[in-house]
């Protein structure tokens, strides 16, 4: 199981319970299709030809994208072996994933390093290298595996590049508290990259805060009225008792 000091964003070996967790640390399955995929049975096809070390996956392809888009597209980082572009048995049409083969290794490197995240024919494309014979324990997305995925479908899988893990919390307990460093782990690097304090800036804004005056609220409006009235109303009552001691005290005197 992964931790915070020995993980990876990419799985190196694929096991459903941890790609179902954004961190793969999950223990328990959390919806039907990692269960049925942690239970399916899976072998890659031996009649597939050509090596996999040289061979990537291509996904999300336009329904127009045609073979010899694709040959045109990564002929810029070497030489292509082959390109098979996968097709609906029944009715023809494209399903929207080719698998490109090259005729060197560090080719298919370039090109997976390069060409992820362009677009062709309109469509932004992802690059991975082909898992199923790449990847021990590889499960395909129509049993329950895979990578990626939509957030609408609940059914999310983590370790590829379209959505690698996040890196697990670090737990340390002391007495009651628990410290979770992962959200302050970007701050830190930040302020160790640039040698720079960014202390100064708390310091700033609470001098700031001092200088200026909190702005009024309405609430704040309201009790200022009503103290104001208060005084007015004191003042009219006061004057208005002395006003009246006075007048008795000249009747005395006539």
């Amino acid at each position: 199981m992964p931790t915070f000091h020995n993980w990876t964003p990419l799985a190196k070996k694929y096991h459903p319970l941890q790609a179902g967790s954004i961190d793969g640390t999950d223990q328990v399955p959390h919806d039907n299709a990692v269960w049925r995929a942690m239970q399916a049975k899976y072998k890659p096809n031996k009649q597939v030809a050509g090596d996999a070390g040289c061979t990537l996956f291509i996904g999300r392809l336009s329904k127009e994208t045609r073979a010899e888009t694709l040959v045109e597209a990564f002929s810029k980082y070497g030489e292509v072996e082959n390109c098979r572009l996968v097709r609906d048995f029944v009715t023809g049409f494209s399903r929207g994933y080719a698998f490109v083969e090259f005729k060197e290794r560090w080719d298919a490197k370039t090109a997976y390093r390069e060409i992820s995240k362009c677009c062709i024919d309109g469509q932004e494309i992802l690059v991975e290298f082909e898992a199923g014979r790449n990847l021990e324990g590889w499960i395909p997305r129509r049993l329950g595996g895979g990578f990626g995925g939509k957030k609408e479908s609940g059914q999310l899988r983590f370790g590829g590049r379209d959505r690698p893990f996040r890196r697990p919390f670090d737990l340390r307990h002391d007495g009651d508290k628990i410290y979770r460093d992962r959200d302050n782990e970007g701050k830190r690097n930040r302020d160790a990259s640039d040698g720079r304090d960014r202390s100064y800036r708390d310091r700033d804004r609470r001098s700031r805060e001092e200088r200026e005056p909190r702005p009024e609220r309405e609430s704040d409006r309201d009790s200022n009225r009503q103290k104001h009235q208060r005084d007015r109303h004191r003042e009219k009552s006061t004057h208005r008792r002395e006003s009246s001691r006075d007048h008795r005290d000249r009747r005395k005197d006539t």
